[in-house]
């Protein structure tokens, strides 16, 4: 490995990355995903990044984790990016913003609400974190083939996960209309954005979030790890349609 060439925060080299990349903020979460690759090998890990490549039904793919909040995500995508990803497809949680969407659903991206605390160093607030058409059409028609229970639309961003003296802007958003809640969609579709590459995100849903309670939150039960599989299953099937698509 030539280190002159080595990317600084993730130690990859461009060219380590395969074009067809699945992101995801829990490095163990890397393993649950890797299951399903052949060939499966981790090429790098440091900090909370975790860099593995394998292949999925004739397509290399990448997996990698970006940890917690957006600004150590972006670092992670812009490194991803300059490494070879082209397309990148977020594979993590969120609370739910509908009361119609329960734990273990599943929730495809179209857009997210830039409340990150990062992105507005980048661009402007006024330009939109949209999430690219044909990856969350591929993400949402592969949830349909698998039979989940599968909604799309606007997620909220958010930087803080636990309130301050200020009410965070789960139920506002909520009334707005958005149906989820985390902390990174909307960093990766800015930079996906601003570099020229696709991204979208599929999110599982691990709680109600519209009055947020971090005292009672528990992500850690069966109906969410089970939406986690499912939802890493659906971003591989939906990143392998995109990889023949193209060729």
């Amino acid at each position: 490995m030539d280190e002159s060439r080595m990317l600084p925060i993730l130690k990859i080299c461009p060219g380590q990355v395969s074009p067809y990349v699945i992101v995801c903020g829990d490095p163990g979460r890397t393993r649950v995903i890797a299951k399903h690759l052949e060939d499966a090998r981790e090429v790098a890990y440091n900090r909370e990044y975790r860099v593995v490549n394998g292949v999925y039904r004739s397509t290399p793919v990448t997996i990698a984790s970006h940890g917690v909040g957006a600004a150590g995500a972006c670092v992670c995508f812009e490194e991803l990016i300059k490494a070879g990803a082209r397309i990148l497809i977020r594979v993590g949680t969120a609370g739910s913003l509908s009361r119609s969407i329960v734990d273990g659903d599943l929730i495809v991206a179209t857009g997210a609400v830039r409340e990150d605390g990062v992105t507005d160093q980048l661009v402007p607030l006024s330009f939109p974190a949209i999430a690219d058409s044909s990856v969350a059409s591929a993400l949402y028609e592969a949830g349909v083939r698998r039979g989940a229970r599968i909604s799309r639309g606007i997620v909220l961003s958010v930087g803080a996960f636990y309130p301050g003296i200020l009410p965070l802007p789960n139920a506002g958003m909520s009334l707005a209309g958005a149906i989820g809640v985390e902390m990174e969609v909307s960093a990766l579709l800015i930079v996906a954005s601003l570099r020229g590459v696709r991204a979208g995100a599929i999110l599982a849903v691990d709680g109600m979030a519209i009055e947020f309670d971090g005292d009672a939150y528990n992500p850690n039960r069966e109906v969410v790890a089970r939406a986690i599989e499912l939802e890493a299953e659906i971003a591989l099937d939906a990143l392998a349609c995109l990889a023949s698509e193209e060729r």
